[in-house]
């Protein structure tokens, strides 16, 4: 064979490189699967965008939470804390209540006694002969009422029914000037008759004597 007819083959190969070089990318098998990694990759970029947006967005909510759970912690324990304070409070003054409420029952019940026996005491209906006994009896009736009275007015003293009671009246007393007065008169009219009973027992040591 030739030269001539060897190089021919040749040259037909490179023209048909060039044709092939010369044709459009996209038409190539390559070039399809690029644009297919490229289309892919930007949806997964999205999908990884929205994946975070959507994380961020948890975060968000989460964070909100947990502050309202701080909120609500702290607001269940200031007002637990209240209420428990209250409650004990309330239970105190309901006991103390309660307590005074019975007190006061049964002192009503023991006034209302001393005073059906004190009621039923007639000093006129006494004849001479019971007066001693009935008097005495009666003087230990008031006694003994005047003392619980005096006991109820101090257990009640300085609280809120300390006044439902009335103090005793005050007993009257001697007018020390009254007795000041007599003193003085007495002294008075002694040193003015004192000659006079002097004279007088001397004369009658002498009418002795004789």
């Amino acid at each position: 064979m030739s030269r001539l007819t060897e190089t021919r083959p040749q040259r037909l190969n490179v023209t048909q490189m060039e044709m092939k070089a010369d044709s459009p990318v996209g038409s190539s098998p390559l070039a399809e699967d690029f644009e297919g990694k490229l289309v892919a990759a930007q949806q997964q970029l999205e999908q990884l965008q929205q994946q975070q947006e959507f994380i961020e967005q948890q975060k968000r909510e989460l964070e909100e939470l947990n502050e309202r759970k701080e909120e609500f912690l702290l607001g269940q324990t200031d007002i637990s804390e209240r209420l428990a304070s209250s409650l004990t409070a309330i239970d105190r003054e309901l006991f103390e209540m309660r307590q005074e409420m019975e007190d006061l029952e049964q002192t009503r019940q023991c006034f209302a006694e001393h005073q059906k026996k004190i009621d039923e005491l007639t000093p006129q209906s006494w004849s001479k002969d019971e007066l001693k006994l009935e008097l005495n009896r009666a003087i230990s009736m008031l006694d003994h009422a005047e003392d619980e009275y005096e006991e109820a007015m101090e257990h009640f003293k300085g609280g809120r029914r300390a006044g439902v009671f009335t103090p005793a009246q005050k007993k009257q007393k001697k007018n020390p000037a009254n007795t000041s007065e007599f003193s003085a008169n007495f002294r008075q009219g002694l040193a003015f008759n004192l000659p006079l009973i002097i004279a007088a027992a001397i004369a009658y040591a002498l009418y002795l004597y004789h």
